[in-house]
Parts: structure tokens; C-alpha cells; sequence
């Protein structure tokens, strides 16, 4: 068995760093998505790329959030859960937003998105 198969897991795991402190800024862009992170609200959130790793954490005000999934879809893939775990009441609210948020965005299903969904701590 090499290093890499058991022993100094925390020097080769670097995919899923359980001890990342990322700044909850960096995954939610908007003081109203923190806000609604804090009231449950906002559970997860779809970028154009990755910004964290499961298991990274992030706090706001007192509040310690950890990623628990990151992974690939595309923009057609999206629900209307999907819409309400991000803090809009559904997909085409959703869809409105994002091209509000974001000039010259224009909505494409085959449109590549990451996924970070997360959950509040319990201390």
C-alpha cells in the first residue's frame, strides 16, 4: 500500500479538503443570498465554475456552512426545486434573475454550471 492508500491522508487530500475555510463571498456573491444562507433559505447555488470543494467551509455572521456537493450540469437540467434551493420561487424567476444579474446573458440548456449545494453546521 502506498502513502496515497492510508497514513498521511492529509497531505495528498487535497479534492475534497475537509479543512478549507473559503470566504462565504467567494460562493455567495450577493449580501442577500448570505442573508438567506443564514435563514435557510439558500441551500445551494449554481456558478459558471467551481469555487469550493465538498467538505470546504464557510462562516457568516457566527454561522458555519459546510459544501457537502459539487458537481457538473448544465443549465437545462435545473428544476424548479432547484430555483427555491437558491431563493427564487421558481425556474423562470430564476431564469429572469440570472439575466438581470448578468449582462449579456443569454439562457442555453446545453449552458455548462457547477453546483455547490450546502448546510449549516451544528456546533
Amino acid at each position: 500500500m502506498s502513502d496515497h492508500d492510508h497514513g498521511n491522508e492529509d497531505e495528498t487530500r487535497t479534492d475534497t479538503d475537509t479543512d478549507t475555510e473559503i470566504d462565504p463571498a467567494t460562493l455567495l456573491p450577493s449580501d442577500r443570498m448570505r442573508q438567506q444562507a443564514l435563514e435557510g433559505e439558500v441551500t445551494q447555488i449554481h456558478r459558471g465554475q467551481q469555487y469550493a470543494t465538498e467538505g470546504a467551509t464557510f462562516t457568516i455572521d457566527g454561522t458555519t456552512f459546510g459544501v457537502v456537493e459539487v458537481r457538473e450540469r448544465t443549465l437545462g437540467e435545473l428544476t424548479d426545486a432547484d430555483a427555491r434551493a437558491e431563493g427564487v420561487e421558481d425556474l423562470e424567476a430564476y431564469r429572469e434573475l440570472l439575466e438581470r444579474a448578468h449582462d449579456h446573458f443569454e439562457w442555453d440548456d446545453e449552458s455548462d454550471v457547477v453546483l455547490h449545494r450546502f448546510e449549516q453546521r451544528s456546533e
